[in-house]
């Protein structure tokens, strides 16, 4: 979705989700899960019958995760995080999952900006030294931005999740902080 040149550029708000964003976010996450169920671990059937508390509290952002969101014209288009992983042997770790942009929203910059935001974000985190993800092989638009920001392919998971039975393989990246 390319402006004409008698059109203006969308407008891009982005800002970290909160418990009060719920009403936004549960339904596009929902919309993620239908529209591209190989890229979550998460199914429909399971966030749907998730109730609004546990979302909400997922949505509470903390010195060790966040929720980015994307506007465009007021409306929730795109959403990322970042949890950084608890144990004290794996503090220097952090994962971006929950990636998504709403196909209306796609080509618009919205996914460069949440990768951006959350990658700003973990520069925050004292003793975080490397931010990983995993990405649906045959999704090359998305392997694309995050090469883009520098994240490096290190394992390939063959069969990482079964949908419907049909078997779909994942690529790990890792992005590491400069020291």
């Amino acid at each position: 979705m390319q402006p004409s040149a008698n059109e203006r550029a969308p407008t891009v708000v982005l800002r970290e989700l909160g418990p009060d964003d719920v009403d936004a976010y549960r339904p596009l996450r929902l919309e993620a899960l239908q529209d591209a169920p190989s890229a979550f671990a998460s199914s429909f059937e399971e966030e749907s019958e998730r109730e609004p508390a546990a979302t909400r509290e997922r949505l509470r952002a903390g010195p060790e995760s966040a929720t980015f969101g994307a506007f465009l014209d007021g409306g929730l288009v795109g959403t990322g995080s970042l949890f950084r992983l608890p144990r004290r042997k794996e503090r220097h770790k952090a994962y971006l999952v929950g990636m998504y942009v709403a196909p209306a929203a796609r080509r618009t910059g919205v996914g460069r900006a949440l990768v951006a935001a959350v990658l700003d974000r973990a520069r925050t985190m004292p003793g975080l030294r490397q931010v990983l993800l995993g990405v649906e092989a045959g999704n090359a638009p998305a392997r694309a931005l995050y090469e883009a920001f520098g994240f490096e392919a290190f394992g390939y998971e063959r069969d990482a999740l079964i949908v419907d039975g049909v078997a779909y393989d994942e690529v790990h990246m890792v992005w590491y902080l400069p020291r």
